[in-house]
């Protein structure tokens, strides 16, 4: 039977014993995550299998650094559990979303910054720190943070190279509490494929095909359009979106991978797939009401349909028609896909062989409806197919279907990875109120490693080769 808790475990529990878009330093989520209201909402929903806190135990507080989606996605949390959190500090360049964190949150005055540095400078004000700056900006921050003695959860991913990503795991405190948020371990969804898994239900895992459906106005919105259009302003594209699905496979083969292949180009979001007639702006081209990727589609008929949230408050903090409009008409949200400085693939696919002899695959691609990740698992006495709704068993002695019960998600974009937004938050700050690195599903080390298969798996794609990764001891950068 496949070993579900693998290395993981082992090393959790051993470490237990912007202004403009080019210049945030927030981090507007790229992966489908629901903003405050949606946490909050997500909250809600969960509120009613969760213990009572003892009222003699204060809320583990919380700064946070970049006050963009993701930063207000996991601080909204102190919102839908307030005996459980606190935000007390934040840091962000920019005004109107500092400032909407600090009406939301009652943060003071003295605690609140335009600067990292400035909050990290001063005596420790928190017990934790929740840093989603930009990729390229997670670095320096994590590090002054992990000297400073805070418990840290960085927003995915860890940083843009290998070499940062090592930098920040060598100056950890070991006794500290630590997590990257990679939320798909955490839905309700994976815990049942996990306890599936682990009942030996379809045998030995063989193999896993997973796809990645990132969804054609997703991709226009970060890929294109925004913060993550470009590698060196952000991160390649399987390292922006994907991080997640790799670690995810490695989390329910349960051992390490030891060989990658990967290929993937930028197929269509290219100058010379503009349709002739087009301008360089959606709001002032004639072909704006026939083309899929408008953006008075994407994001102004959002609004008319009162959907304020993400994507359309990466635009302005405060969405209406007004705001958004004139976002489209001066800022980088308003241009044409096929007229913007992107240079990240749309298409990518990723072929993994692990020590125990798991193979896996991985396809990301825009060019669908944005929707949950798919996945089929495949074992010596069955196959689990799931869509990230539901999960249905193939058994190999019956010949014979079963839907395997199990709590659905969101099916939008929009539900907040499945609930795994609040499920992080809620591990993290159990994790820091007790002290406990194991409480949280993956350590330093763990995330350390499923990044190094993101930056195998970029060295195959522009080699054209297969990468060891016992070659990433030596090659770290893509």
């Amino acid at each position: 039977m496949l070993n579900v808790g693998g290395p993981c475990t082992s090393l959790a529990r051993a470490r237990a014993c912007k202004g403009n878009d080019e210049e945030v330093s927030s981090s507007e989520e790229p992966g489908a995550g629901k903003l405050h209201a949606g946490i909050c909402a997500g909250g809600a929903r969960q509120r009613a299998s969760l213990p009572r806190v003892p009222r003699k135990m204060k809320p583990v507080t919380l700064a946070v650094i970049g006050a963009g989606s993701r930063g207000r996605t996991y601080a909204a949390y102190a919102r839908a559990r307030p005996e459980l959190a606190k935000v007390v500090a934040v840091a962000e360049p920019r005004e109107a979303w500092r400032a909407f964190l600090v009406r939301e949150h009652g943060i003071p005055a003295s605690e609140t910054t335009s600067h990292w540095r400035d909050l990290l400078d001063r005596p420790k004000c928190a017990d934790a720190v929740v840093i989603a700056t930009q990729d390229a900006m997670h670095v320096a921050p994590a590090v002054a943070a992990a000297r400073k003695g805070y418990a840290i959860l960085l927003e995915k991913p860890m940083a843009p190279d290998a070499t940062g990503c090592r930098t920040i795991v060598s100056a950890l405190d070991r006794n500290a509490v630590f997590a990257v948020c990679h939320v798909l371990r955490y839905t309700r969804h994976t815990r049942k494929i996990k306890e599936l898994l682990e009942t030996g239900m379809i045998g030995d895992v063989v193999n896993v095909q997973s796809l990645e459906p990132v969804g054609y106005w997703h991709q226009a919105h970060s890929f294109v359009r925004g913060n993550w259009r470009r590698e060196d302003k952000a991160s390649p594209m399987l390292l922006a979106k994907c991080c997640h699905d790799l670690d995810w496979i490695r989390y329910v083969v349960g051992s390490p991978c030891v060989s990658i292949q990967s290929f993937g180009s930028l197929k269509h979001f290219r100058a010379e797939q503009k349709p002739p007639g087009a301008t360089d702006r959606c709001l002032d081209c004639l072909l704006d009401a026939s083309c899929p990727y408008s953006a008075r589609k994407i994001y102004l008929s959002r609004v008319a349909q009162g959907h304020l949230g993400w994507p359309v408050d990466v635009l302005t903090p405060e969405p209406n028609a007004a705001t958004v409009l004139e976002a489209l008409r001066r800022g980088p949200y308003g241009r044409c896909v096929y007229a913007c400085d992107n240079d990240v693939v749309d298409n990518q696919v990723v072929n993994m062989l692990f020590e125990n002899g798991t193979t896996a695959s991985l396809t990301m691609t825009a060019f669908t409806e944005a929707d949950h990740r798919q996945t089929r698992i495949f074992g010596t006495r069955g196959q689990l197919v799931s869509d990230g709704r539901s999960i249905r068993h193939f058994d190999f002695q019956t010949d014979c279907w079963e839907a395997i019960p199990a709590e659905s998600s969101d099916s939008s974009i929009l539900g907040g990875h499945g609930g795994g937004d609040y499920a992080i938050m809620e591990a993290f700050v159990d994790a820091v109120r007790h002290g406990d690195q194991g409480r949280v599903l993956s350590g330093p080390e763990v995330s350390l490693e499923t990044h190094l298969m993101v930056f195998a798996a970029e060295i195959s794609r522009r080699a054209n080769r297969v990468v060891r990764m016992d070659e990433m001891l030596t090659q770290p950068e893509p």
